[in-house]
């Protein structure tokens, strides 16, 4: 599909890329306060994983719980995210991104408020289920609200933007997780995020107008919304997109769900030191993805540039089981560290691309779209997030397997579905 290189500001693609007469006033509201709404909605799954990551030991601890069980209040609110997703996106292309989003954001601080006071590991892992549920509301409808006033090079400059935003989120929250551990226990950081959650929802209440005009909302139920969907899923490049995209989530999910373990058990560092590592690769993560907004995005194909991210990925992640595994003897933090370090900065390159490269291709059903690519790569994360724990809390040779596999997946997925070379040729 031909990109237009136009910046949607005063203009929007609908079903066949024409004006729409509401176009002009739609882009006008995507100014500087819509996009900070935007990346605080985008921000608010990492803040839900990353702030609580600091506390996972203390978990443990206190619920009298193994670590691959406790591992599980993790993936059950990724699923949740990604069951989610499937639901509000459809209902978004029908009834509107507002009431949606809206409703989602009052039954995630319900859920939140719940956690903390959470008695055992499986009411927690229930209620942290069901505060993924709702916070899927926020990630798929940022995604379709972008689709709906940008379009092309400029969506992707926009995504890129959005990390910028969102990526504030990863660098702060560990160490706020690592602060609020030190006043109180883990219960305390359950609080912070139900106050994170209402300061948010007032915020979309008051700031985010509707996107999507009437006319333009699919009228159909449940069975338009799966026909939709199949549609798309039968678009063999959207498909390799998707996949790719997910297969990449999943090697940062498999970082994330370690991370605590590798870096405070394994090699013995204190919450605080493993919160400012955290932030420190989530700053390359930013760093990177604005190269790719600002530099690189319009002047180099999308499609090099992503195939360049996930080798990067493959190469971290190989350099990651060799160290783990001792092949190079017994490797200390600092390489150990510096590896994740090119692993996660490597997502900036991936992650924006692979969604402004699938949503590229969907002007008519951005909701849905949106949903099965959030879908896609909160599963395939659920999936890896407890196989890292899979042989102990002693060793993290499964974390680098997991994301070796992912990467190379990824890779392989990409080239044999995307085939960008025959589309650039063409």
């Amino acid at each position: 599909m031909p990109e237009t290189g136009q910046s949607t500001q005063g203009h929007i693609s609908g079903t066949g890329g024409t004006r729409h007469p509401d176009a002009v006033p739609a882009a006008r509201r995507a100014s500087l306060l819509v996009t900070l709404v935007l990346g605080g909605l985008t921000a608010l799954p990492p803040l839900s994983m990353d702030m609580y990551l600091p506390a996972l030991p203390e978990v443990t601890r206190a619920l009298r719980s193994p670590a691959a069980t406790v591992q599980l209040t993790l993936t059950a609110c990724l699923a949740g995210m990604a069951l989610g997703q499937l639901v509000v996106g459809p209902m978004s292309d029908r009834f509107g991104r507002r009431k949606p989003l809206l409703l989602g954001m009052i039954v995630y601080v319900a859920a939140t408020a719940i956690c903390a006071f959470a008695p055992s590991v499986e009411l927690l892992i229930a209620f942290r289920l069901l505060q993924g549920l709702a916070g899927a509301a926020g990630i798929v409808i940022a995604r379709a609200v972008v689709r709906d006033l940008y379009d092309g090079v400029e969506m992707a400059r926009f995504f890129s933007t959005l990390m910028l935003i969102s990526g504030v989120a990863p660098v702060i929250a560990p160490v706020i997780g690592g602060q609020v551990l030190r006043l109180t226990d883990w219960r305390g950081v359950f609080v912070v995020l139900t106050g994170v959650g209402v300061v948010l929802t007032l915020v979309v209440w008051k700031w985010l107008h509707e996107t999507l005009p009437a006319e333009r909302r699919h009228r159909g139920g449940v069975g338009e919304a799966l026909r939709t969907m199949r549609g798309l899923l039968a678009d063999r490049v959207f498909t390799g997109y998707m996949l790719a995209g997910g297969m990449a989530f999943a090697a940062l999910f498999a970082y994330i769900a370690a991370s605590p373990f590798v870096v405070q058990e394994i090699y013995g560092a204190s919450p605080q030191t493993f919160s400012l590592l955290f932030g420190l690769n989530s700053v390359g993560l930013i760093v990177v993805g604005q190269i790719n907004g600002k530099l690189l995005v319009g002047r180099v194909s999308m499609d090099k540039v992503l195939a360049t991210g996930l080798l990067l990925i493959a190469l971290a992640s190989l350099a990651l089981l060799l160290m783990t595994a001792g092949v190079f003897g017994e490797a200390g933090l600092a390489p150990v560290a510096a590896g994740l370090f090119v692993l996660m900065s490597s997502m900036g390159l991936a992650l924006p691309n692979t969604n402004a490269l699938a949503l590229t291709r969907t002007p008519h059903a951005a909701g849905s779209a949106s949903a099965l690519l959030g879908t896609t790569s909160f599963l395939i994360g659920a999936i890896a997030s407890p196989l890292v724990g899979i042989a102990g809390e002693a060793t993290a040779v499964p974390m680098a397997v997991v994301q070796l596999t992912c990467a190379l997946a990824s890779l392989t997925l990409f080239a044999a579905l995307c085939r960008p070379w025959r589309r650039e040729a063409a």
